[in-house]
């Protein structure tokens, strides 16, 4: 999709009316075969609570259809614009036409009509509101603080929700499952590497931890993990000088070098290749031994 700023405000997009939609009909309400309606491609909502739909699709059966669907004339049919819930329960229920308000509309105020309507229900899954929001602030050109006020929450809760997107796909995937609920994964946020998010994400599972006690867990984990950066950075120096002296010994005894060390102990390796090798270094450490007395 290419990037369009409607620049009318969300305001504009959607007026207020309803609540939800505006009531403004250009076609007024129709009666509309349900072989004729197409479900909208950019629908936000992935996964659908069978159990509601089949309550909801009694209740047709018995009263009807009491909230009439919004679609956009397409072709010889009609795309979806607001109501995929009622459309998916009027055919469970054995309907073949549903109640529909037709609106001309450009496809791209379609789309976020559907996308509000969605978010104003407040039955998406975080991951999927989450994507939405974007979607909206991204594509639409609204603004944070008019998609706050539309939905009735803060501006903060609107950056929180799309932050969200920011944590490692398998993560994501269990807070769209309900595996993860939100307050256990947002602080997973503080942690910049998928790797490191997914290790933490399968203990807060298996241990099944609340939001605090997930905190305390990073808290202890970046506790180590800068511990083990010092131990690791201080024995990354440590081997720089060893390998410094022992390329001074190799150059000063004209042989194989190697120091170990284990702590503050350690050892030096002195290499020789045959007896008349050992015979000359013997000397010349017996020589330096000398030298040092005299001195």
């Amino acid at each position: 999709m290419n990037k369009k700023r409607l620049g009318k405000g969300l305001g504009a997009l959607i007026p207020e009316s309803d609540g939800l939609v505006t009531a403004e009909v250009e076609t007024g309400v129709m009666e509309l075969s349900l072989k004729m309606i197409k479900a909208n491609p950019n629908q936000p909502r992935k996964d659908f609570d069978e159990e509601k739909l089949k309550e909801m699709a009694e209740t047709m059966a018995k009263y009807g259809v009491i909230q009439p669907i919004i679609v956009q004339k397409r072709g010889e049919g009609y795309i979806l614009v607001a109501g995929e819930r009622r459309l998916r329960a009027a055919g469970m229920a054995g309907l073949k036409t549903i109640p529909a308000i037709v609106r001309d509309m450009p496809s791209d105020q379609a789309m976020a009509i559907a996308l509000i309507e969605n978010l104003q229900r407040e039955d998406l899954n975080p991951i999927e509101e989450a994507n939405a929001c974007r979607l909206l602030l991204q594509e639409f050109g609204i603004t944070q603080e008019e998609l706050a006020l539309r939905l009735g929450k803060s501006r903060s809760a609107i950056a929180n929700t799309i932050r969200l997107l920011s944590l490692d796909p398998m993560v994501q995937s269990y807070v769209e499952e309900g595996v993860l609920t939100v307050g256990q994964a947002r602080p997973l946020l503080a942690l910049t590497e998928g790797e490191q998010q997914r290790e933490i994400a399968s203990q807060v599972v298996t241990r099944q931890l609340n939001a605090r006690q997930v905190e305390k867990l990073l808290r202890t984990y970046k506790n180590k993990k800068q511990k083990k950066e010092v131990v690791k950075e201080e024995k990354s120096i440590g081997d720089l000088l060893v390998g410094e002296m022992e390329e001074k010994i190799r150059k000063q005894y004209g042989t194989k070098v190697v120091i170990k060390r284990s702590g503050q102990e350690g050892r030096v390796e002195l290499y020789y290749y045959n007896d008349e090798d050992l015979e000359r270094l013997v000397s010349l450490l017996l020589q330096e031994g000398k030298n040092k007395d005299a001195s």
